[in-house]
């Protein structure tokens, strides 16, 4: 619920997933969950259907997805609640469609440059090569999954359990998991910095309050 140019986050997100032709939102809620739920209500003013899978105790992201099975029909998108994205969501499900994945994750370029010189060297010791500074790319998950409801299978209930250890158990048995680079933003909005310079895009974006 904070907000990000006069918004809380989940309504970003909520108005991302409307805007991609997805009105069936289930959000999953912990401590002080209240404050979502009088905010959005049933989804009706936000042009959206709003359910809620609430958790007396925390669970983890995992945790708190099986905690909403009953909730999500087979194949249904999962987002965290701390990041504002825009790329083009209906190309992942298409994707996910054509892969028949139990999983896909989106996943976009991240760029850092090293602050040290990088040597390289050879078997034997000696220098192949120095690189000053270069500018590493990777490929970041960036918190966004299609998924089909057996993935939930991989997540004990009601145990407090990580996305990545599901992960990695689906990746063990040989499931069907596949990741699409997506072109877009992707706004984590994860320290006092990032939350600075989301709010004041969107403060912008949106025009400032008096």
């Amino acid at each position: 619920m904070l907000p990000v140019g006069h918004r809380p986050i989940l309504e970003h997100i909520v108005e991302w997933l409307k805007g991609s032709g997805i009105t069936d939102i289930v959000i999953s809620t912990g401590y002080l969950g209240r404050a979502i739920e009088d905010y959005f209500s049933d989804g009706t003013d936000f042009g959206v259907k709003v359910e809620y899978a609430r958790a007396r105790n925390p669970l983890g992201i995992a945790g708190q997805l099986r905690n909403a099975e009953s909730k999500l029909g087979e194949r249904f998108v999962c987002l965290y609640g701390d990041a504002i994205l825009d790329f083009d969501l209906r190309k992942l499900l298409e994707f996910h469609a054509q892969k028949r994945a139990m999983l896909t994750m989106a996943l976009m370029s991240e760029k850092i440059q090293s602050k040290y010189g990088v040597i390289e060297l050879k078997e034997d010791g000696a220098i192949r090569r120095w690189k000053e500074k270069p500018v590493i790319e990777n490929d970041i998950n960036i918190g966004c999954y299609v998924m089909q409801k057996a993935y939930l299978g991989y997540i004990p209930a009601g145990s407090t359990y990580g996305m990545k250890e599901a992960f990695e158990a689906a990746l063990k048995n040989h499931e069907p998991l596949f990741g699409l680079k997506v072109e877009g933003t992707f706004r984590d909005i994860g320290d006092r910095a990032a939350y600075r310079e989301a709010d004041d895009y969107y403060s912008n974006l949106y025009g400032k309050v008096p």
